[in-house]
């Protein structure tokens, strides 16, 4: 099953994250935000342009949105989640208070 994200950045629409049935995950940036001279890149491994990102990993940075160490575990034990679903963890736990400007909001949730 595709599972698909909105990823915010400072509250503005900035792109489509998902997963694919295969495992894979893709990353495009919203037409707005990339049209919109105000607007900056995620990270510098996402430059802002005009393609879909593709990785077979989780892209580094939103794997560094995660918690890390005791802090996950807990949180992966109250969300009944896998350690290892790092994307199922990124969508229950990046929507609200996260390091910095960037969240992620799961779409049909």
């Amino acid at each position: 099953m595709i599972k698909r994200a909105e990823v915010y950045n400072d509250s503005i629409l900035a792109g489509i994250l998902e997963r694919q049935n295969n495992g894979e995950f893709l990353f495009t940036y919203d037409d707005q935000y990339f049209t919109d001279p105000d607007t900056s890149a995620l990270s510098l491994t996402l430059p802002k342009a005009q393609k879909q990102y593709r990785s077979k990993t989780l892209f580094p940075f939103f794997f560094g949105l995660l918690s890390e160490g005791i802090n996950k575990q807990t949180q992966c034990r109250l969300l009944q989640i896998d350690e290892r679903d790092h994307f199922e963890l990124l969508l229950k736990t990046a929507g609200t208070d996260t390091i910095g400007a960037v969240t992620v909001k799961e779409i049909g949730s």
